[in-house]
């Protein structure tokens, strides 16, 4: 059977219920843990430059709140529905906790096609998502940031949005990924490809793998993917010989020159016609015998159907459920260590957290103190590993995370689970 179309929320709650099982906790631990706390749907009206009217179905979804406020992205996608939303603020409450930062997890939406919008609409799209979500979001409350397809400008626009349907209060932590000149952080651009990169890194040492060199596979070229292969080259020493996006793939077994490559699909759009390169099929690309694969994209990006052709050493999910129940099994057998998304992508809501306390540090600051956080959960989930045998790092980030969040129930006396 070909999981290719796994639907999310059944994963993160097929998920969750496996890690219970094997702690031996009770069912009512899954039954606290299987649905969000509060899940919102609305209507957002916007005026289209047409001048006409056009609804947009937006979602705000609240997980679990034991650890801290709820906190999460809002993406702008047409395949954003009610059912994504939810498994995405279900991974950001069990992130959090692998991340060791005292927040919930929430995420939200939008159902729209960017690409095809002006910057008025968008803007107008951006200032409604706020008015009919002001109510449940909140600097210690539920504290939004940027997702797929929104930047630090929606970030600026609906934190001034809350402000005027707030009465005028001047709430900066609102949301997080902000400009700098709005009171964001240094850093948190690159922050979930740094992370990753942290996480490979410390991975590499574990399969005894050389980064200087190594080879690199990037499937997906947006903010993640671009930084990942910037962030493996200068970083790791790394060699990115292959990159992909949404319109195609291209390869050279020599190396891709990172930045060349991000300037040329800033100025073209596509990666594929890169003239350093060769043209590949994007299903080519995860296919490639190198060392290190980042799936960077969407969900769902390797299945049962192209798992056994993989040909990678790590995988470091920078993407959110970019590997299936049923891939993970045949990954598992073939030996891939995969750096699963709690772990490899919490980079983002980890400078989110720098930037909500209102840390004023320099870029060099903000990537030490990731650094350290990153490296103590990737050690926490190692060790998980070693102290029960045959448990993937997948599955030692579902036990733990779950442990913390169990603990944190029993102290706010949430039962006793």
């Amino acid at each position: 059977m070909d999981n290719s179309t796994e639907n999310p929320y059944q994963t993160a709650k097929g998920r969750i219920k496996s890690a219970v099982e094997e702690l031996g906790m009770s069912p009512d631990v899954y039954e606290r843990l299987k649905m969000p706390d509060i899940i919102v749907e609305a209507s957002v009206c916007v005026e289209m430059d047409s001048g006409k009217l056009k609804a947009f179905r937006a979602y705000r979804s609240q997980h679990n709140n034991a650890l801290g406020p709820y906190k999460g992205g809002i993406r702008f996608s047409p395949d954003v529905d009610a059912d994504e939303v939810k498994a995405l603020s279900m991974w950001m409450t069990l992130k959090c906790a692998v991340a060791g930062v005292p927040l919930g997890g929430g995420k939200g939406g939008i159902a729209c096609d960017p690409s095809v919008m002006s910057k008025r609409e968008l803007e107008s799209l951006s200032r409604g998502y706020i008015r009919r979500m002001e109510c449940v979001i909140g600097e210690k409350m539920d504290i939004p940031a940027p997702d797929v397809n929104t930047n630090p400008q929606i970030m600026a626009w609906m934190m001034d949005e809350y402000q005027v349907v707030g009465g005028g209060s001047y709430q900066p932590r609102v949301v997080t990924g902000k400009p700098l000149q709005l009171g964001g952080i240094e850093g948190r651009l690159d922050a979930t490809a740094r992370g990753g990169c942290y996480a490979v890194r410390e991975a590499a040492k574990v399969v005894g793998l050389d980064t200087g060199g190594a080879s690199v596979a990037i499937q997906g070229f947006g903010n993640a993917g671009r930084y990942a292969a910037i962030l493996s080259e200068e970083l790791l020493g790394a060699k990115i010989v292959a990159v992909s996006d949404s319109r195609g793939a291209v390869y050279n077994e020599d190396g891709l020159h990172a930045r060349s490559l991000a300037g040329h699909k800033e100025r073209t759009g596509i990666v594929s016609d890169y003239k350093g390169g060769t043209e590949i099929g994007r299903e080519e690309l995860l296919q490639l015998p190198v060392d290190v694969l980042y799936p960077s994209a969407m969900g769902n990006a390797i299945t049962g159907r192209n798992a056994p052709d993989v040909e990678a050493k790590i995988i470091c999910e920078l993407a959110n459920g970019p590997v299936t129940a049923e891939a993970d099994t045949v990954l598992e057998e073939k030996g891939v260590l995969v750096l699963p998304d709690l772990l490899a992508n919490c980079g983002g809501v980890i400078v989110s957290y720098f930037e909500w306390l209102q840390n004023d540090w320099s870029w060099e600051e903000t990537a030490r103190h990731l650094d350290r956080k990153i490296t103590e959960a990737f050690l926490r989930l190692h060790d998980y590993g070693s102290r029960h045998p045959g448990v993937t790092m997948r599955q030692a980030a579902y036990m733990h995370a779950i442990e913390r969040l169990v603990e944190a129930m029993r102290l706010r006396g949430w039962g006793d689970f």
